[in-house]
């Protein structure tokens, strides 16, 4: 994709530097975008000190900035043009309410650091698509990153902070300032994404792998659906889910529930294992944290063995149960997409992202997309919903400067 590419939504380079001129009266340094993602695999592992298999995707969030004096303001096109301002030397959490604390919280998490701030003048506007599960949240905190490092700039003498330094420091952002208790899959896929390539990531050590991923050569699509069920993650569901995983690692006498065993799992349901009423329940949060990681660690098996793709779908399905039954993160319009879209001939698909809301991902032939589509949206208008939004998944670059 060229610096100038349209994305799916019309949003350019040029055209963001444009608005960034009629906001404040000037031309931008540059722009910068990072891309929103879709995990193929691995939900819910991140946390865990698990596997994920995410891809960058296409769409983006873009960012004009420049240096500027007496207090940073960034102003938000997805947000009907509305500016808000705070100070880089002394943005603390609480200071920056709503979507522009993800920008504060990163300029504020450099300045933690001990690496330069500034304040800037930024302008933000993109096509992630915003409560998809996507991760729109993760795109903006990397673009702003981005940009920061080279307009702050570090000392002299000392290095810039490499990719995965800046995806800490975003997720920091998102934990710490905008209080999301999410793992780390969605600033290092952003950071390091690559055109064609999956990231296989190991949230233990940060330790990363690109898998190829060729979807035309095999005719394929990755079929996205967003269901437009709105969800949300800075609430008690995320956070209960994270709680019983860490309970189930602290029973079960391991760092994370990644060094558990199934063996291990079926004991939390005993009397003797201390989980008491809860048993039952983190038995199951745990067996889909483990299972999970297993179908990661399957499916990139597969791939650099060079197997066909469509292999892999019975694990994608797989991994929706999972989340469905044992992990119960999904809902109605997540179950019948991905079920109605297997029943249309996709060779496997699930829920991804956070759960309660969002997408779906459907592997299917190039050739039946559009049929898939169709029936998904057909099943969706028998239960009077909306239409779900529909496009492939292309692994993509990641964050960068564009201008």
């Amino acid at each position: 994709m060229s610096a100038e590419a349209v994305s799916p939504e019309g949003v350019t380079p040029g055209g963001v530097a444009t608005e960034f001129v009629a906001a404040f009266g000037h031309e931008p340094v540059g722009v910068w975008a990072a891309p929103g993602r879709v995990n193929l695999i691995g939900e819910h592992t991140d946390y865990n000190d698990g596997f994920v298999l995410p891809l960058a995707l296409p769409l983006r969030t873009l960012v004009a900035a420049r240096p500027a004096g007496g207090g940073s303001a960034v102003t938000s096109l997805r947000e009907a043009g509305e500016t808000v301002r705070f100070d880089a030397a002394t943005v603390v959490p609480g200071d920056v309410p709503g979507w522009a604390a993800y920008v504060a919280g990163v300029v504020w998490a450099f300045r933690e650091a001990g690496l330069p701030v500034l304040d800037l003048e930024l302008l933000v506007d993109g096509d992630v698509p915003v409560g998809a599960g996507l991760s729109s949240s993760a795109a903006l905190e990397c673009a702003v990153a981005v940009a920061l490092t080279e307009l702050a700039g570090p000392p002299p003498g000392v290095s810039r902070p490499g990719r995965t330094e800046l995806a800490r420091l975003a997720r920091r952002a998102e934990n710490d300032f905008v209080g999301a208790p999410t793992g780390g899959m969605d600033q290092m896929v952003s950071l390091h994404g690559e055109a064609g390539r999956l990231v296989f990531l190991d949230t233990r050590t940060d330790g990363i792998e690109h898998i190829a991923f060729d979807l035309a050569g095999h005719d394929l699509d990755l079929l996205v659906l967003d269901t437009r069920a709105p969800h949300a993650l800075v609430d008690g569901q995320y956070g209960a889910r994270r709680a019983d995983c860490a309970r189930a690692a602290e029973l079960l006498g391991v760092p994370a529930l990644r060094d558990a065993t199934l063996a291990d799992v079926e004991r939390l349901d005993d009397e003797g294992s201390g989980a008491g009423p809860d048993g039952d329940r983190l038995r199951r949060r745990a067996r889909h944290v483990v299972t999970e990681d297993a179908r990661v660690l399957g499916v990139v098996g597969m791939l650099k063995a060079g197997n066909d793709p469509r292999a892999i779908g019975p694990l994608l399905t797989a991994s929706h149960a999972s989340l469905r039954d044992d992990f119960e993160v999904t809902v109605p319009h997540l179950d019948v997409a991905a079920d109605a879209a297997v029943a249309a001939g996709a060779y496997g698909a699930r829920m991804t992202g956070g759960g309660f809301g969002g997408c779906v991902i459907a592997l299917c032939d190039r050739d039946r997309t559009a049929a898939v589509t169709e029936a998904v949206t057909e099943v969706y208008a028998a239960h009077g919903w909306q239409p779900p939004v529909a496009f492939p998944a292309v692994p993509s670059e990641g964050a960068r400067r564009l201008t």
